[in-house]
């Protein structure tokens, strides 16, 4: 059983940077399908990033702000957010999935992590 576990949440002044965590257990790193989803209120859930080994597959609306990165050795994912904007504000969750390839559809991802509060104040 694939489980994972976020952390890394908060709140952050605009302009300002976290770094979200995800530690995967049940499952290899190196060869599983990760990514972020993000969901504000009132909103459907976003695409953020996807990757599969080298990979990284950016929404337009984050690319060159965050970085996604692995750690296989700790299973372990990061989602690095920089010059963070208010329409960032989300819950943010650590998906995976076992086969198939990125995708930007979250019915696609068989695994999500609890999710966890990233509130950007302008």
């Amino acid at each position: 059983q694939v489980q994972l576990a976020e952390s890394g949440g908060g709140l952050v002044q605009a302009g300002g940077s976290l770094r979200l965590s995800c530690t995967v257990s049940g499952s290899t790193l190196s060869r599983t399908i990760m990514g972020w989803f993000r969901q504000a209120p009132g909103k459907e859930r976003e695409f953020v990033v996807g990757s599969y080994t080298s990979y990284v597959d950016y929404a337009d609306s984050v690319k060159g702000r965050f970085t996604f990165s692995r750690d296989n050795a700790k299973n372990t994912v990061y989602l690095q957010m920089n010059s963070l904007k208010p329409e960032d504000t989300a819950v943010y969750s650590c998906v995976a999935r076992l086969d198939g390839s990125i995708s930007y559809g979250p019915a696609d991802y068989a695994y999500w992590g609890q999710g966890t509060q990233v509130t950007v104040s302008s």
